[in-house]
């Protein structure tokens, strides 16, 4: 019952994180689809954008109404163009001056500030918040006023010591503190309190709670799920956090924000787990976001790790290169060979069939001379019987050669077939980029070691067809000791075979090591040692062994 436990534990992790790739990839594609249609998107944002201005064309106008039109082309540009959100922000302070109103002038001061950090302009920005008197503000300016120091000292770059870091916990608790408890601005904080405390998954679990009840394709969804891939990273599941960093992207995309960290972000974490590919594409997205929104900050950031994964990327398409040319490379070579063999087969089958045609004629030329011998003398008994040890001779040469040619041309046709499906099968792979199995097949020796052993076993039986009682004569040869035992999955062993080869007239050593793929010495040992245990002398064992004659 424990096997099949961890067995059923083991199915149900695999399936689960095959359903996770499957529906990471399918966000992976909404993503790349988002940004190819970006402009879209865009001329959207640009289109509510020339809505509010025309709002200015009424002459009717009063300074309340300006500052209300101010501050919705202030939103509509803030996440798309601050440095025209800045533009707005100076005119609302502006009118709020001539109306007297500390509140307004007061917000747009902040927004103006807000606006300051993201075009990199800290000193500016600084010193707006420094011309407010925190103790003049209502709740909700003094909870922007320690949001804005908060994003301040985030992400200004010369001011990352350890006291500016105690000063941003107290700035996030202050912000903590004024947020209303029901807002989703107070879960973020509070998940953000908890990831600092080293509690990610409680923060998880809160932030997935308020993404379920946001409407989807909203920058609201966009900043809650980036916080939510945040924290999944602080948790060390970077799938998990890929997958709402494309989430938060869409949502950015669709809305035609141009000031996003979700793109760079998911960047970094493709890198990370080496999906080179992808992240190079997501980061220069990326830079061309942050460049057309003029965005200094974000600029600076991408900057940091543009150059990594651009070398990452141009390192990635080189080795593609380099595979791709040693591919064809050996695709060449070994187009070279197969068609050389092909020649050489095609020239040896030409001079197979000549043999054929030129043994033809002789046994006819035999046919003859055995006609003319038999109608010689009887009284040259001696001589008739030379020439019919002859005749056997020549027909035994005959029906050998006769029979191993035959064998030879089949083979020959067989390679010729297996050549051009292992060529078909490699030019298949070619084509389908399926490189790693390519290099397999080239670098595997199974092919060459069956077709041995098939080569063996062939010549094997042809030869034990023609002399069936050869491994028992062989045996009469040897003491009952020393006699060889072929095992049942065999025909011949390596011995029995070198001398078959010896019986068929092949007595040079190193033509048996070719064709048995041995060393010459190998050969030579094998030969020598069951000469010396032979019953008859040893000179004289080979001799016999060719007198060994066909059925």
């Amino acid at each position: 019952m424990r096997k099949f436990f961890f067995l059923e534990l083991f199915f149900f992790c695999l399936v689960s994180l095959q359903a996770k790739m499957s529906e990471l990839d399918s966000i992976f594609s909404v993503l790349d689809q988002t940004i190819a249609h970006s402009q879209i998107y865009v001329n959207q944002r640009e289109e509510k954008i020339a809505e509010y201005k025309r709002m200015f064309s009424f002459s009717s106008l009063t300074l309340e109404q300006k500052y209300d039109i101010n501050i919705k082309l202030y939103e509509a540009y803030y996440p798309f163009k601050p440095d025209s959100a800045v533009v707005y922000m100076q005119d609302n302070m502006r009118i709020a001056k001539i109306l007297k109103n500390k509140n307004r002038l007061i917000e747009s001061k902040l927004r103006l500030s807000t606006s300051y950090i993201l075009k990199g302009c800290f000193i500016e920005s600084m010193d707006l918040l420094r011309s407010i008197s925190k103790n003049e503000l209502n709740k909700d300016l003094l909870r922007q006023y320690y949001s804005n120091y908060l994003f301040l000292h985030a992400h200004y770059p010369l001011d990352q010591n350890e006291e500016k870091k105690k000063q941003l916990n107290i700035y996030r608790d202050s912000v903590y503190i004024l947020t209303d408890k029901n807002s989703i601005s107070f879960q973020e904080i509070h998940a953000i309190k908890l990831s600092k405390e080293g509690k990610c998954k409680e923060a998880i679990k809160i932030l997935l709670d308020v993404f379920k009840n946001i409407e989807p394709d909203t920058h609201q969804q966009a900043i809650v799920a980036f916080g939510i891939g945040d924290h999944y990273r602080c948790d060390g599941d970077y799938e998990m956090q890929k997958k709402y960093h494309a989430i938060a992207a869409i949502a950015d995309a669709r809305n035609g924000v141009k000031e996003n960290a979700a793109l760079r972000s998911l960047a970094a974490v493709c890198y990370e787990t080496n999906d080179i590919d992808r992240a190079y594409r997501y980061i220069y997205q990326s830079m061309e976001d942050a460049m057309f929104a003029n965005v200094n900050f974000r600029i600076i950031e991408i900057s940091h790790i543009f150059p990594i994964i651009d070398k990452a990327h141009r390192q990635m398409i080189q080795d593609q290169q380099n595979r791709l040319y040693y591919l064809l490379l050996c695709i060449g070579l070994l187009s070279f060979f197969l068609i050389i063999t092909v020649i050489y087969i095609s020239r040896q089958m030409r001079k197979l069939k000549k043999i054929r045609v030129e043994l033809s004629n002789v046994n006819l030329q035999l046919s003859e001379l055995n006609e003319s011998l038999k109608k010689s003398n009887e009284e040259k008994t001696k001589a008739n019987d030379e020439i019919r040890q002859v005749n056997k001779e020549l027909f035994e040469a005959n029906m050998l050669k006769e029979t191993y040619i035959s064998q030879f041309l089949t083979i020959c046709s067989m390679y010729i077939r297996k050549l051009e499906n292992y060529q078909n099968t490699l030019n298949k792979k070619a084509l389908e980029n399926r490189t790693g199995e390519l290099m397999k097949m080239l670098k595997s020796r199974d092919m060459v070691e069956n077709e041995l052993k098939e080569l063996y076993r062939l010549f094997d039986t042809i030869f034990l067809d023609l002399y069936p009682s050869f491994v028992e004569k062989i045996n009469a040869l040897l003491p009952e000791k020393e006699q060889f035992q072929v095992k049942s999955t065999e025909l011949l062993n390596t011995e029995l075979r070198i001398f078959a080869l010896i019986r068929l007239g092949i007595t040079d050593s190193s033509k048996i090591a070719n064709f048995l793929h041995y060393s010459l010495a190998t050969i030579y040992n094998y030969r020598t040692r069951v000469r010396n245990k032979a019953i008859v002398p040893s000179e004289e064992f080979e001799s016999l062994v060719m007198k060994i004659s066909t059925i």
